[in-house]
């Protein structure tokens, strides 16, 4: 073991550990987040909040029971650089990272004690294949390991590809996702109290999409979890 470590520690000076917010190395007892980021990214604790500003995007528009987020977003800082980091250079662990952070906040409140599977936000097959994965299926990972609950990633899929949304308007993000979501297993999802979660939740439009097609099943309930809010 003591070779192990020594030889770490060897490949460590060279290639060190950084930190995916703040590009600081991280110490041995670090991994993903550097304790100054773990403990001063901006989080939302929205779930100790009903009625907070994420619920408010969905009021009159879609029934969510509750909303919550781990961190806001801003354009330029360190959560959009975590997120970039997960999405776009195959850091995929980050997800399952914040994910597990999350969960372990959400299972201690009682009102996300009756959900019973995690869903994520489908990617359309051909996107998920060039990325090689589904950065929110795999903060769904981390989330469903954490609260001890199912995850879903097969009944609920992406049907239609669609382009990015980082540039559109709010009525254009809904043109783009409306009517692009289908359920492929009833039966797995019908009469479940479901947590459906993305990466960013900016407009809603996603979301929203996603909820209309999972509320016409019977018997569902639908809360959200997102790893950033961005407020526009």
């Amino acid at each position: 073991m003591k070779i192990v470590s020594l030889l770490e520690d060897f490949i460590s000076f060279f290639y060190p550990n950084t930190c995916f917010a703040c590009g600081n190395s991280l110490f041995k007892h670090e991994k993903i987040l550097c304790t100054h980021c773990l403990h001063n990214l901006p989080k939302t604790n929205y779930h100790m909040h009903p009625g907070n500003p994420l619920d408010k995007v969905f009021w009159g528009r879609v029934k969510i029971e509750q909303a919550t987020a781990l961190y806001y977003f801003s354009k330029g800082g360190k959560v959009q650089h975590l997120i970039h980091q997960l999405k776009y250079r195959g850091k995929k662990e980050i997800g399952v990272y914040l994910g597990k952070l999350l969960g372990n906040e959400l299972k201690e409140i009682p009102s996300f004690h009756e959900i019973s599977a995690v869903v994520p936000v489908p990617l359309h097959p051909r996107k998920q294949r060039k990325r090689g994965y589904n950065q929110s299926e795999q903060f769904a990972i981390g989330l469903a390991e954490a609260m001890g609950i199912k995850l879903e990633t097969k009944s609920f899929i992406r049907k239609v590809a669609t382009e990015t949304q980082t540039k559109k308007s709010r009525f254009a993000r809904w043109e783009n996702v409306k009517e692009i979501f289908s359920v492929t297993d009833p039966a797995k999802l019908e009469g479940r109290h479901l947590l459906l979660v993305d990466d960013v939740v900016t407009t809603g439009a996603t979301i929203e999409s996603c909820a209309n097609i999972l509320l016409a099943l019977p018997g569902v309930k639908l809360s959200i979890a997102s790893i950033a809010f961005a407020h526009e």
